[in-house]
């Protein structure tokens, strides 16, 4: 459809643009119509889209005493901003009875925030253990008069549990903010969903943790300040939250600016400040509204320029003396039509995940999956260091994904900024170093060792408020005269790392590839990487970790048959993945949640075989499992005893593929390029 369209009126061919006193009815499938047309259109049985022919679940009902028609220009604002009760899923459903919401006025500033309980220093909570370090070199051993230019050693870090008698005073209380999408797209179902989801939000957190929330469309309004969840909280902050409208433009922008707002000005800080941002549309405010084509070679749009410098620090104008706190935004692409170029991008550039919802019902599991973690953050400001031990040991490479990392002191020094850490989250990192010969190889020929590496982390306990420095063991390999067989054998720990980071980089090149147009050599890349990767050491073991990556490459190929599924769903899957693997981090991908599982395996110690590969789901925490578990058993309970909008849609759950029924016309109409 054309823009202008998108602007008109299919029954009277009037213009449906905001601001000219006429209630506008956007349809599940984003056409919009003057609200007497459609409703009178209705009325005489016409239950399809008059442009797409699409059957609507969520119609128009008109209130007999609410006169809404073409030349009535005074309606009463009070009615209209309450004209949830003009929808119905059904039109012989009658109008529930609802509480009008009342929105106080916004301050000019957000330090409105309500205070911190004051610290009881008499309380002093069980102490969480220390982080954990491991380093496995490549081989057991190196030949005395070798010399090898790259040995890689694999560094391991493992935050501590939480006790279940103290989780609370156990990790760091948060801060965050939820930017919602309320805009006419988000009409019906998807609206329900979210509200539920947000709703899950608030029953977790806990009474140290305060949330806000902003929503936006066509503008952005604070419509919850940041206050503690307690019992009185929550039921406020359900009250903002239910009583949300959608309706008007997507101004991502705004909505992000406001939801920084909030962070940055509040009075009091919570240990731990996040946002969580979900739109399942494109910036129709902000020269946005374009969509992606092959050409823009995977240029985000330049409205990201126009984002507050706390998100996207590359819009700081003085790198020296800026150093305001980043704020990390994970952010969640809604169905099939929002813009995962922008999304992930912002979340890429601010520390934060990107996760792609395909099913609209897994919005409170993708929730859930990310809260567990941001609920359980235990370390902070987490620093790795690697040192070389010997004369000659050189550090050559650290592919660190999106964690920065600096080799300093001629290669003599490296390190890895990893920042806060999940309870039991795990971060590895190959380290390439060169080996010198053995000069001096003299004594016992089973004591001839080489230094390669000392290995210290600091970082900051979130339970003390102190800084901790934690010293690994000192990595050593044996220097015989002529290795053993058993000696020249890759490690599979280290095998299986260096799996991660070519199929992270496989996917990666393939989504490059399929921006240009060239969806048959990223479908092509991604075969051949999954070939290298099976025949690989671990993948020959049948290593879990081994057999996800594969599985994982082989649905991005799939997702990238073609222009239409690419553009669809392919970039998004593509780059959730991306996202994913570039800090390690659970994200929620196309129709599965990050911790949809059995059970999280570990590859921590090394130990996954072939039958673990069916529930290994990668860099899912205990906790994220745990409240991804809990989601799911609410849902379960919840469809089975009260009317839900899952229960509207019975026509599409019957159907075999009804995630992506769920997702917008395109299904019941090709889609126009």
């Amino acid at each position: 459809m054309s823009s202008s369209e998108d602007k008109t009126c299919a029954i009277c061919l009037g213009s449906v643009e905001t601001g000219q006193g006429q209630a506008i009815f956007t349809a599940e499938c984003s056409h919009s119509f003057h609200f007497a047309c459609i409703g009178n259109s209705v009325t005489h049985g016409n239950y399809l889209c008059p442009v797409c022919r699409a059957r609507w679940n969520d119609l128009p009902f008109v209130m007999q005493n609410l006169n809404l028609n073409a030349n009535n220009s005074s309606i009463d604002h009070e009615s209209f901003h309450d004209s949830r009760n003009l929808f119905f899923p059904n039109p012989q459903q009658q109008p529930p009875v609802r509480r009008r919401p009342v929105f106080e006025p916004e301050p000019l500033q957000f330090s409105d925030d309500e205070p911190l309980p004051a610290v009881t220093t008499d309380v002093s909570p069980s102490g969480l253990q220390n982080v954990s370090i491991k380093a496995v070199p490549e081989r057991a051993a190196i030949a005395a008069s070798e010399s090898i230019p790259r040995f890689a050693v694999l560094v391991g870090l493992r935050a501590p549990s939480l006790s279940e008698d103290a989780r609370q005073m156990q990790r760091a209380p948060i801060d965050l903010v939820t930017v919602l999408d309320v805009s006419g797209s988000m009409y019906g179902s998807k609206l329900n969903l979210l509200k539920r989801a947000v709703n899950f939000v608030v029953d977790n957190l806990g009474p140290l943790d305060r949330l806000s929330v902003v929503s936006f469309s066509t503008h952005a309004r604070r419509i919850f300040p940041l206050r503690r969840m307690t019992e009185h909280g929550r039921d406020d902050a359900k009250r903002a939250v239910n009583s949300l409208l959608a309706s008007g433009s997507t101004n991502i922008v705004e909505g992000l600016k406001k939801g920084v707002q909030v962070l940055e000005e509040r009075h009091h800080h919570n240990p731990v400040a996040s946002i969580i941002f979900l739109s399942d549309g494109r910036d129709t405010c902000n020269f946005g509204s374009q969509l992606p084509t092959f050409s823009n070679q995977r240029q985000p749009p330049q409205y990201l320029l126009l984002l507050p410098a706390s998100i996207c620090p590359g819009n700081r104008e003085n790198q020296d003396h800026d150093q305001r706190e980043i704020f990390p935004v994970h952010a969640f692409g809604f169905g099939s039509d929002h813009d995962p170029l922008t999304m992930h991008a912002i979340s890429d550039s601010s520390g934060g995940t990107f996760s792609f919802i395909e099913s609209y019902e897994m919005v409170q599991d993708a929730f859930a999956s990310c809260i567990g973690g941001l609920l359980s953050v235990v370390t902070q400001e987490l620093r790795l260091m690697v040192r070389s031990a010997s004369h000659g040991v050189e550090i050559k490479s650290i592919p660190s994904g999106r964690y920065a990392s600096e080799i300093s002191d001629q290669g003599s020094q490296g390190t890895i900024n990893v920042g806060d850490l999940y309870a039991d989250e795990e971060k590895e990192f190959l380290v390439n170093i060169s080996v010198p010969t053995l000069t001096n190889a003299e004594g016992e020929e089973s004591e001839r060792k080489t230094s390669l590496l000392d290995i210290t982390c600091s970082y900051r306990d979130v339970v003390s408020k102190e800084m901790v420095q934690i010293d690994g063991d000192l990595v050593e390999i044996r220097r015989p005269e002529s290795p053993s067989p058993p000696d020249l054998v890759v490690n599979l720990e280290v095998d299986r790392q260096r799996n991660r980071l070519n199929a992270a980089e496989s996917i990666a090149e393939a989504q490059r590839m399929a921006e240009t147009g060239n969806l048959l050599g990223a479908q092509s890349l991604l075969s051949n990487g999954r070939s290298a990767l099976l025949a690989s050491p671990s993948g020959q073991a049948g290593d879990g970790l081994c057999m996800w990556l594969e599985a994982e490459m082989k649905e991005t190929e799939q997702r990238m048959g073609s222009r239409h599924r690419y553009e669809r769903e392919g970039r998004a899957y593509a780059l959730s993945n991306m996202s994913a693997h570039g800090y390690q981090r659970a994200t929620t991908r196309g129709s599965r949640a990050a911790a949809a599982f059995g059970g999280s395996a570990s590859f921590y110690s090394g130990d996954l075989s072939a039958t673990d590969s069916a529930s290994f789901n990668g860099y899912v925490t205990p906790l994220m499992a745990s409240m991804v578990s809990k989601s799911q058993q609410l849902n379960k309970t919840e469809d089975a005893t009260a009317s839900t909008p899952q229960q509207l849609n019975k026509t599409e759950d019957a159907t075999p593929n009804n995630s992506q029924q769920l997702n917008k016309t395109e299904d019941a109409t090709p889609r126009q390029e």
